[in-house]
């Protein structure tokens, strides 16, 4: 019975204190003064090259090792792309606000335009894991990347589309016009199928769990915690909850 809490308690901890660490360093970076950007983007690119050879190693290691070595390459991966975006040095090439009075199409275009560059950069990093992957491995690099962008461009969507919280307070003050792309109202009809469906999934991967139709490994535990935050994260959206204080050493 210990083994088996283990099993999971252990791998979700894990997730859990990645996301929470992960996301307060790229806060507390980003609020550094611009002169030490330069600096940290050094450092998280070093990190980033290092990151693709231990996944590689991972992607060869079904243990419950690679998994945890799986899992933090791509967390870093993320946090590289994340710094990239949020200092600005990788965002789109619009860098303005919104033009005032814009709806429909023309807004949907704009708001492409702010976040063009980034996005194709994650959709080209996917494919480059998609192709370092062999037949035969592990699969958790491959997965966590692929559940951290698709779980993304849906809270993009949402924000394009209108949530009561759009967490502009977490805008550095050079990307604070990223706000204006964002819709505060009512939740959209998308919201509600997004997070449904994503929540489906989470239920349907603890049920087949449950029934003993997956093997609760590692890196399934590691995946579903992820998944589960995602699916938080996208909550958090629907209600002013003050997430801040969870990062208040990253927020001074």
């Amino acid at each position: 019975m210990a083994d088996a809490l283990m099993t999971v308690i252990a791998p979700a901890l894990f997730a859990l204190l990645c996301w929470w660490f992960g996301t307060g360093a790229i806060l507390w970076l980003v609020r550094r003064p611009p002169v030490t950007f330069a600096w940290s983007m050094a450092g998280l690119t070093v990190l980033l090259g290092a990151s693709f050879w231990t996944a590689r190693i991972s992607m060869r290691d079904p243990s419950e090792q690679g998994a945890y070595l799986a899992f933090a390459s791509v967390i870093v991966m993320w946090a590289w792309h994340e710094m990239a975006f949020l200092t600005g040095w990788l965002a789109g090439p619009r860098r303005r606000a919104l033009d005032a009075g814009v709806r429909g199409w023309p807004r949907f275009v704009q708001s492409t335009q702010a976040v063009l560059w980034h996005e194709l950069a994650l959709a080209a990093h996917l494919g480059l894991l998609w192709w370092m992957q062999p037949a035969h491995g592990s699969h958790v690099a491959l997965c966590t990347f692929a559940v951290l962008w698709f779980m993304r461009f849906s809270a993009k969507l949402n924000l394009f589309l209108g949530v009561p919280e759009t967490g502009e307070q977490y805008l550095p003050a050079r990307l604070r016009y990223l706000a204006s792309y964002f819709r505060r109202g009512p939740l959209s009809l998308f919201f509600f199928l997004s997070v449904g469906v994503s929540i489906a999934i989470w239920v349907g991967l603890v049920w087949r769990a449950q029934h003993g139709e997956t093997v609760v490994s590692t890196g399934w535990v590691l995946l579903a915690a992820l998944l589960g935050l995602a699916i938080v994260e996208h909550l958090i959206m629907a209600f002013p909850t003050p997430m801040q204080k969870l990062w208040s050493w990253a927020m001074p």
